[in-house]
């Protein structure tokens, strides 16, 4: 068999040639330089596998208290938040929020099948990369060419959740969403930032059929249906006349129909009994389509 690195050549030695005796800082807890310090390694990652064991047992604990979803996108983002701000040292900030994403992916699947419906409509495979992610290197996924094959095995019960593309006036999978009230935004995508060369820098919503679980700082999604002649300057400061932060108002009129719809994105966590929703006074019809925790900047 070849091997795909080259060997490496050593310099000739001397019958009495030593190795230098190394650094105070390379010495082990044992004392024993280099090999004290692979020791002492193999140690640690023996500690770090017998608590990933521990925290395994007790997701299955976990399982058995019969929580309504095996995802809770909130709670990940809060786990994530705390260990960055307790962080410290050379390892890189990045490699926590990816080692834990790959964790949390895996203690998920342990309590259910989890699949992941993909909506990638360009080539290079951008909204794959962030599915992998944030869900993992193993979790299965399905990826398809339009939003509308993604909600359809998300309605089905074919996928967990779906990947979708960020809304906008000419990318209306939204309106879909207005039509299904049991399918709400979750997450968006990517979590952490700053991006590195080559990542996917493309943005995505996660939506699935349960409602988001909050964290400490999140932004909501809010659907409406509208008479047709209402304005968007109208319908921003209805918004903020109920008591809502609006940060971006996409408006898509029906011609012919007499009606619009609405998707505006809010501060905070919106819930369907927020009596915030009651004070709009320019709907035909509103409800809370779900939000996500606000993903984090690592500097």
């Amino acid at each position: 068999m070849s091997s795909l690195t080259s060997p490496t050549k050593t310099a000739p030695t001397t019958p009495d040639a030593k190795e230098p005796a190394p650094p105070e800082h390379w010495r082990g807890e044992d004392g024993n330089g280099l090999a004290g310090l692979r020791t002492t390694l193999d140690g640690i990652d023996e500690e770090i596998h017998d608590l990933l064991i521990r925290r395994a047992r007790v997701v299955e604990e976990v399982a058995k208290t019969g929580k309504r979803a095996a995802l809770r996108p909130g709670r990940e983002a809060s786990i994530i938040r705390r260990l960055l701000a307790r962080h410290s040292g050379a390892l890189p900030p990045q490699a926590i929020v990816r080692i834990w994403r790959e964790l949390l992916a895996a203690t998920t699947a342990m309590q259910g099948n989890f699949t992941l419906a993909v909506c990638d409509p360009h080539a290079g495979g951008a909204y794959t990369q962030l599915a992998r992610e944030q869900y993992g290197s193993l979790t299965p996924l399905r990826v398809h060419g339009g939003a509308a094959q993604a909600i359809a095995e998300l309605s089905a019960g074919a996928a967990s959740v779906a990947i979708l593309p960020m809304p906008s006036e000419t990318e209306t999978w939204w309106l879909t969403a207005l039509r299904h009230p049991d399918i709400h935004v979750v997450a968006r995508l990517p979590f952490w930032a700053p991006r590195p060369e080559g990542a996917p820098t493309v943005q995505a919503l996660v939506v699935a059929r349960f409602p988001p679980d909050a964290s400490e700082h999140d932004r909501s999604f809010i659907g409406l249906e509208l008479d047709e002649g209402v304005s968007r300057t109208r319908l921003t400061a209805d918004v903020a006349a109920a008591g809502f932060a609006p940060s971006m108002v996409l408006l898509r009129r029906e011609r012919g129909a007499g009606l619009a719809h609405a998707l505006v994105e809010v501060d905070g966590h919106v819930s369907d009994d927020d009596a915030r929703l009651d004070r709009l006074t320019a709907k035909r019809r509103a409800q809370a389509l779900g939000g996500y925790a606000v993903p984090v900047g690592i500097a």
